[in-house]
C-alpha cells in the first residue's frame, strides 16, 4: 500500500511519489558552523517540473559549497531564492549525488524511470539564448549550482534535477562511491585540460595545492596520466604519502613555510622582503621536489587568498594559474607586473561540461582513475562530515553520505 512517507532505504513502488521525505536541511536561524546549521527534518517532496527529473537519492557527496550555505556566507542562498520568488524557507543542499530516476517531467529526453544515474551539479536552461548561440553552458547566465544556488539537492530522500545533469552510473560501481566523486574529478579535469593552449602535456611540471583533497587527488592522477609531473602541497607527511602513491613526483609541506596570506605593501621594505624570501624559498623547494629547475606550467589553485600570490609568482612564463575556489578567502592579491610582463594567465574555472563529466566517469569505470572516496558516513552524519571538512580534519580524498543506499550496494 503506497504511503506518504517512507523510511530511509525503504523502497516505494517504482514511480510512486510520496508527499513527504527525509532531508538534511539548513535554515536561516541556524546559520553558523555546519554541525549546528544542518538538521534532519521531514519536508515536502519537490514538485516535478517540465524538463526535470525526480530522483530517489541513493548517496550524496560532501563538498565545500554547503559549508558556505551553512554559514550563510558569502551568499545567503535562502534569501537569494526568496528574492527570486521562491517560497521555501529552508535549504536542502548536496551538489554531488547518485540515485534512481523515479519520475520524468514534460520534455525530458535521454532518461527513463528506473535508470541508475550519477548527478552532475551544473544546471542550466538549454533554451537560453547564450547557449543556443554556441556559448559554454557553464558560462550561461542561467547556470546554477544544483544543491547550492537552488534547492532540493542530494541531501534529500528525493532530489530534483534537469535531464542534462544525468549520467549513466556504471553497473558495478557502488552507490556510495558513485555519489561522491564527480564534482571534484570533473572540476579537476576541466582545470587541467579545458583551457587550450594551457593544458597538461607530457613533461609539464604542475603545482597542485591541497593535493590530498578531493580535487587534488584527482588532479594528481589526471596530470600523471598524460605524462605531466605533479608536485603536491599538503599539510602532513601522511597526506604527502597518499599523494606520492597516486603519482605525485614530489610533495611539499606547507607547514614549513609562513609567508601565506595578503602581500605586505611594497612600501614596507622589510615586510615585503621577508615575504619575497618566503616565496623564493618555496620555489626552490618546488625545484628540489621536481628534480629540475623548471617553473610550473600549470598551477592548480582552489585555496585562494593564502596561496594565489605565490602561485602567480611561481607560474612559468606564458603558463597558467587556474582556480576553481577560494577556501582560504576570496580577497587575494595579484601583482599585475608578473601577469603582463611574463605573459601569464589567471584563469577562472567552474565545474565541467557534460562531455567532460562523461570522460571522467569512463576513466573511473575503466579503472584508470581512482575516485578516492575514502570515507562513507551515514545520513545522520551529514552535518558532522561538513564540520570535518570545515576544520580541515577530513581524510584524504572524497567523502560521501548514504541516503537510501546500504554500504557497498550497487543496484536497487
Amino acid at each position: 500500500m503506497p504511503k506518504d512517507l517512507y523510511e530511509l532505504g525503504e523502497v516505494p513502488p517504482l514511480g510512486h511519489v510520496p508527499a513527504r521525505m527525509h532531508a538534511f536541511t539548513i535554515r536561516r536561524e541556524r546559520y553558523g558552523e555546519p554541525r549546528d546549521a544542518f538538521a534532519h527534518e521531514i519536508v515536502p517532496v519537490p514538485e516535478l517540473r517540465p524538463g526535470h527529473v525526480l530522483i530517489w537519492t541513493m548517496s550524496a557527496g560532501i563538498n565545500y559549497n554547503n559549508i558556505w550555505a551553512a554559514k550563510g556566507h558569502p551568499a545567503d542562498v535562502i534569501a537569494a531564492r526568496e528574492k527570486a520568488g521562491e517560497t521555501e524557507d529552508y535549504h536542502v543542499g548536496g551538489s554531488d549525488g547518485a540515485g534512481v530516476v523515479w519520475a520524468v517531467g514534460e520534455g525530458v529526453s535521454g532518461v527513463e524511470v528506473g535508470d541508475h544515474v550519477i548527478i552532475a551539479p551544473g544546471q542550466w536552461d538549454e533554451t537560453a539564448d547564450d547557449i543556443r548561440m554556441g556559448g559554454d553552458p557553464i558560462a550561461s547566465k542561467t547556470m546554477r549550482v544544483w544543491g547550492y544556488e537552488n534547492n532540493h539537492g542530494s541531501f534529500g530522500q528525493f532530489t530534483l534535477a534537469r535531464d542534462v545533469q544525468l549520467h549513466r552510473k556504471p553497473a558495478d560501481l557502488p552507490w556510495d562511491v558513485a555519489g561522491g566523486f564527480l564534482v571534484s574529478a570533473a572540476t579537476s579535469y576541466r582545470q587541467l585540460f579545458g583551457w587550450e593552449p594551457n593544458v597538461v602535456r607530457p613533461g609539464d611540471p604542475v603545482l597542485i595545492w591541497g593535493g590530498a583533497g578531493g580535487l587534488g587527488t584527482s588532479a594528481i592522477q589526471l596530470a600523471s596520466m598524460v605524462g605531466g609531473k605533479p608536485v603536491a602541497v599538503v599539510s602532513t607527511e601522511e597526506k604527502a604519502k597518499v599523494c606520492r602513491e597516486l603519482g605525485a613526483v614530489g610533495t611539499i609541506l606547507r607547514t614549513e613555510f609562513d609567508h601565506w596570506g595578503r602581500v605586505p605593501d611594497e612600501g614596507d621594505i622589510q615586510a615585503y622582503s621577508e615575504w619575497m624570501r618566503g616565496v623564493r624559498s618555496f620555489g626552490k623547494r618546488f625545484w628540489a621536489e621536481l628534480g629540475e629547475r623548471r617553473a610550473p606550467r600549470i598551477v592548480f589553485e582552489h585555496t585562494g587568498a593564502d596561496t594565489l600570490p605565490t602561485s602567480l609568482y611561481l607560474c612559468d612564463n606564458s603558463g597558467m594559474v587556474v582556480i576553481c575556489g577560494a577556501t582560504s578567502g576570496f580577497q587575494a592579491d595579484v601583482d599585475l607586473r608578473f601577469l603582463w610582463m611574463r605573459l601569464k594567465r589567471l584563469q577562472g574555472s567552474h565545474f565541467a561540461s557534460p562531455a567532460q563529466c562523461r570522460m571522467v566517469i569512463d576513466l573511473v569505470e575503466s579503472g584508470r582513475l581512482d575516485p578516492c572516496v575514502t570515507r562513507v558516513v551515514g545520513f545522520h552524519e551529514i552535518g558532522e562530515a561538513h564540520q570535518l571538512l570545515r576544520d580541515n580534519r577530513q581524510p584524504p580524498g572524497n567523502m560521501a553520505a548514504l541516503v537510501n543506499a546500504a554500504p557497498g550496494q550497487t543496484g536497487l
